[in-house]
């Protein structure tokens, strides 16, 4: 059973990051899922710190970016999401490839929602897990 209150496709969340801080960090949906959605980040020159690694922020903008267009799907038509809380606990480096996070549901009310966000490593290793606190709010 589908959580979509509103028609979700790759190419309906990918049509909202042109132009944006998503597109410019490479960030690519990969997949829609009944409950989830997914999507991955390059570990290349635009999203390492200086140590060579993938920069923890940019970690956190990939499992808000994915946080945050889950939930704009998932809540009912006319409302809209606006994040309160979003923690990330970095686990394992990565220094290249991509990293993909795959965003879940652990609540889903009708004024408040949360996700977990975990991500992995091509080698499918743990690299960090987020959690994201969002609003619904009523259309005005």
């Amino acid at each position: 059973m589908s959580i979509w209150n509103k028609p979700v496709s790759l190419a309906s969340v990918s049509a909202h990051t042109a132009h944006t801080a998503i597109s410019h960090l490479g960030i690519e949906f990969l997949e829609v899922g009944d409950d989830f959605l997914r999507a991955r980040v390059p570990v290349d020159e635009r999203t390492r710190q200086p140590y060579g690694i993938l920069h923890g922020g940019v970690s956190v903008v990939l499992a808000e970016t994915l946080g945050s267009m889950a939930a704009a799907n998932a809540c009912p038509p006319g409302h809209r999401v606006v994040g309160l809380d979003i923690n990330a606990n970095h686990i394992r480096a990565t220094s290249s490839g991509w990293v993909t996070g795959t965003a879940r549901p652990v609540h889903i009310g009708r004024s408040t929602q949360v996700w977990q966000i975990d991500m992995v490593n091509d080698a499918g290793q743990l690299t960090c897990v987020s959690r994201i606190t969002m609003a619904v709010l009523a259309p005005k």
